[in-house]
């Protein structure tokens, strides 16, 4: 099957004209019933995957013969999953393993759950190639809750793979379960536990499974001296330091390590001793000290006196909701605590109390306000303005979707340098005219593009638009354009 990119490449003027009119908010409920059935293949992909649908067309799309259209509306983010999961039955393998991979969209944001008895109907009827998507991140936090306890075997199966954060009863009822393939797979997991079976299994040369070993896993001590007197990589004293089982002596011994990113590593750690402390809070590499400064044990007072530099390259983007949320405690501690970054991780919390919110809304540090921003949902309009004015860094481009960004006073940032502020412009209702039509020629392609879709549009410069090869998509999308002229414009399909 033919990629996305590689669909679109092949489209020709009028069928990308035919794929603005699939995402026009004008455009009639027959009209694209028509584009559906009749529409080139790039258009049909537009129609399926770049929107939310009417009903009736979601209906005609779940029966449309065509495997390819009903795997683009498999992956579609913008319909309730509630429809998506109509596929769940679908008689394609193809469609059914898209519907398990996921909505496909342009940043790391987490997609919205399928309902829970569509995941256990594909837990049940799928097999493994088709469950090897992200079909992990569409299950809601209710149902991973219940997974290991669950009356359906096969979902019994799914929950012991999160064996780690089990308790020891549930894990003694998985290890004991009356099914076979539970229990197969609750001792594989529980076997990971004991540090003969992780040797037996260590690889010995540097791979991500030794890595992932050496991170994760509980080790012998004969396997760390291995690793300590003769590493098979030069990383790889780093990542024993991040693993959580590591004897007291062998954290101190890299607490004193000659390489800083070791002696970072073991920064982090919560078992470190009053005297790997103090040391590594004086340590002459800097990012050791940041890091150590984060520590739990720091009083706010002792936490100050570290000579600790905030970095401000970091990306301040969206973080997903963890199925365990943290403590409301320790999440008002790092509110407020002095230092920046503590801040930081509790800004990325989704659900924090109005005075916290309000405190981080105007907290001094860039990286406090954007996660804010990027994070709770009931982020200010002028909080996220602002930080899409000041943040440049990665995930930027995700502040204008988020719900209470504004579109009104944003027509004066038309002719700002920055090309993604003056697109900006294309949001405001009421820019001026002559400015959209000036910022169809801009020297940036997105804010072309942008302006060739705002419904101020001259109408001399909306026709023009509709026949140029870059432009066309943006402008047979605008809601400006009248029913009669997408009609027209529609006219162009072939009779079915």
């Amino acid at each position: 099957m033919p990629t996305r990119e590689e669909i679109w490449h092949e489209a020709d003027l009028p069928t990308r004209r035919l794929a603005g009119l699939a995402l026009n908010p004008s455009t009639p409920e027959d009209v694209l019933l028509r584009l559906l059935s009749d529409a080139p293949l790039a258009a049909r992909m537009v129609l399926c995957m770049d929107r939310d649908l009417p009903s009736a067309v979601m209906d005609a799309v779940i029966t449309h013969p065509d495997t390819r259209t009903r795997g683009f509306f498999a992956r579609n983010p913008y319909v309730d999953p509630a429809q998506r999961a109509r596929l769940v039955d679908d008689p394609e393998w193809l469609v059914r393993a898209l519907l398990a991979d996921g909505p496909l969209t342009t940043d790391d944001t987490v997609p919205r759950r399928l309902p829970d008895d569509t995941v256990l109907r594909m837990i049940n009827t799928y097999d493994d190639e088709s469950l090897g998507g992200s079909l992990y991140r569409q299950i809601s936090a209710e149902l991973w809750e219940a997974l290991p306890t669950h009356p359906d075997p096969k979902a019994r199966v799914w929950g012991a793979g999160r064996w780690g954060s089990l308790s020891p009863e549930t894990r003694a009822a998985l290890l004991a379960d009356p099914d076979d393939a539970v229990r197969e797979r609750a001792r594989g997991c529980a076997q990971w536990e004991d540090v003969a079976w992780v040797e037996s299994q260590f690889p010995d040369r540097p791979c991500h499974a030794r890595t992932g070993t050496l991170v994760n896993h509980p080790l012998s001590r004969a396997l760390i001296d291995g690793v300590l007197t003769a590493p098979a990589g030069p990383d790889e004293r780093g990542a024993l330091a991040l693993n959580p089982t590591l004897p007291p002596d062998v954290v101190i011994l890299l607490a004193a390590d000659p390489d800083p990113e070791v002696r970072e590593g073991i920064a982090h750690r919560a078992d470190l001793g009053p005297d790997q402390l103090r040391a590594l809070a004086v340590d002459p590499d800097p990012e050791v000290r940041l890091a150590v400064s984060l520590h739990p044990a720091w009083s706010e007072e002792e936490r100050t006196a570290i000579d600790y530099e905030v970095p401000m390259d970091r990306t301040f983007g969206f973080h997903p909701e963890l199925l365990y949320p943290r403590d409301p405690e320790d999440v008002r501690r790092d509110a407020l605590s002095g230092h920046p970054i503590l801040r930081r991780h509790a800004a990325q919390e989704h659900s924090l109390p109005p005075d916290l919110l309000e405190r981080l809304t105007v907290d001094d540090d860039l990286g406090v306000r954007v996660l804010v921003a990027q994070n709770h949902p009931d982020a200010s309009a002028e909080l996220l303005l602002r930080s899409f004015l000041e943040y440049t860094g990665r995930e930027r481009a995700r502040l204008p979707h988020r719900p209470n960004f504004p579109t009104d006073g944003l027509a004066p940032y038309a002719d700002d340098e920055d090309p993604e502020v003056r697109a900006l412009a294309a949001r405001d209702p009421a820019t001026p005219p002559e400015t959209v039509g000036r910022l169809t020629r801009d020297p940036d392609p997105a804010v072309r593009a942008a302006f060739a879709r705002h419904p101020g549009l001259p109408p001399a410069r909306l026709t023009e638009l509709l026949d140029d090869e870059e432009l066309v998509q943006h402008a047979a999308a605008n809601p400006a354009l009248g029913v009669e002229t997408i009609r027209r414009l529609a006219a162009a399909l072939p009779v079915s």
